[in-house]
């Protein structure tokens, strides 16, 4: 069995040919279209087998039985290109919906979920208990891939409480935690035996405290440890905003430091996501691709080709192709955080 970091030989040569053969988009609107994929091999294969993916998928796209097969469906062509894709995933919507059933409150600040100790047992439950289980699954269904864990497992990932403000004024946010150290071995060892593991962003306090943690953020630190070559942001917006809201036109590649200077005028669900990419490619990720989860096949396109739709973030040495103003306002994604 091939270990973790080998080259291992390409596991489905026609991967590539049968997403171009299937693969759809979805506009804003949701009509679908066809997709223009490159008609000549791209090396794609060659260059990132045996590298790390990480893909972050929101609850409102897995909310969508359609839209969650065929992400199950990329993320298996990834493995049988041979790469290593590891998942983590969100759940804000169907959260949402539980606290709703149970008469709890629903609350948002400074892009995130409002944890009160019995919030934090609707989050524990809904993440590990239902979205995950039906994202594994899916991927499942195409062979035995996916494992699940949450980061509390083998004190994968390591949180302590997250300060939040608003109007520059300190908000109680509750049991919200930010990741301050990953132990990765349990992940790396699924890979390394070829599995593909999938990740809820709940994580534990050095005190035993459990903390409920954006998937972005999740998602980031975790890519930082493993070494990922890329990190897939899906969502349900088409990329970041260049001017939002006089308009719709989407930033299609920045910097790091381009993306530290619009940081702070950033709101609602795209702060912490924006947040999570620029720690990200600051810590060693090869670049972030920021995708719209709507579209069937985003991460194939995303990995697959330069032309993908969305917002790319690179290191700081990357060329600069595109700067984009500060928008005033992101926009509040109707995928909740976590």
């Amino acid at each position: 069995m091939r270990t973790l970091g080998e080259q291992p030989a390409v596991r489905n040569v026609d991967a590539v040919r049968h997403v171009r053969a299937t693969a759809g988009s979805v506009s804003a609107a949701g009509n679908a279209g066809a997709v223009d994929l490159p008609a000549t091999d791209v090396p794609w294969s060659e260059e990132l087998q045996g590298r790390t993916v990480v893909v972050k998928c929101g609850g409102s796209t897995l909310e969508d039985p359609a839209l969650r097969r065929s992400f199950a469906q990329d993320v298996v062509e990834l493995w049988q290109a041979g790469l290593h894709p590891v998942v983590v995933h969100g759940g804000g919507p169907q959260i949402s919906s539980m606290l709703d059933r149970l008469a709890l409150e629903v609350r948002f600040e400074a892009g995130m979920r409002v944890t009160t100790p019995e919030a934090m047992d609707v989050v524990r439950m809904v993440l590990t208990g239902q979205v995950q289980r039906d994202l594994v699954g899916a991927i499942n269904a195409h062979g035995p891939f996916a494992v699940g864990m949450s980061g509390e497992d083998a004190h994968t990932l390591t949180a302590v409480r997250r300060p939040a403000w608003v109007d520059g004024r300190p908000v109680d946010i509750g049991l919200v935690g930010d990741i301050v150290d990953v132990a990765p071995g349990t992940v790396r060892n699924l890979l390394s035996g070829g599995r593909i593991p999938v990740v809820s962003p709940v994580a534990r306090g050095a005190d035993g405290q459990i903390y409920n943690v954006n998937a972005d953020l999740a998602a980031s630190a975790l890519a930082v440890a493993l070494g990922a070559d890329r990190l897939v942001m899906l969502t349900d917006v088409p990329g970041l905003y260049a001017d939002w809201p006089r308009s719709t036109e989407v930033i299609p590649r920045l910097t790091a430091g381009e993306l530290e200077t619009l940081l702070p005028g950033l709101a609602g669900g795209m702060l912490p996501k924006m947040e999570g990419c620029l720690r990200a490619v600051r810590s060693g990720v090869g670049r972030v691709h920021v995708l719209d989860g709507r579209t069937p096949h985003a991460v194939l396109r995303g990995v697959l080709t330069e032309e993908n739709p969305g917002t790319t973030v690179l290191p700081d040495e990357a060329p600069d192709t595109t700067r984009g103003a500060a928008p005033d306002v992101a926009p509040h994604e109707e995928e909740a955080p976590a």
